[in-house]
């Protein structure tokens, strides 16, 4: 792979509030999956398919979820 993908955008989990922690982990996701298929081609043939299947929706959100609790946790739940 000649491009490299950053997987924590700005090298840091840490945020000023829990909607940057989100945002973050929504890019972070994303990214996960343009590392996991690097081809941009096929990733937009496959959006339609996930995007009926709420299987695989629910799946996507857990991925979310999974990525913002490592980032809360790191900024301290924001306390």
């Amino acid at each position: 792979m000649s491009d490299q993908i950053t997987l924590i955008p700005g090298n840091s989990l840490n945020t000023k509030t829990p909607e940057e922690g989100r945002q973050l982990a929504v890019k972070m996701a994303r990214l996960s999956i343009k590392l996991t298929q690097p081809d941009a081609a096929a990733r937009e043939r496959m959006r339609p398919v996930y995007a009926e299947d709420a299987a695989m929706l629910i799946s996507i959100g857990q991925t979310v979820a999974l990525e913002f609790a490592t980032i809360a946790r790191a900024n301290n739940y924001w306390r």
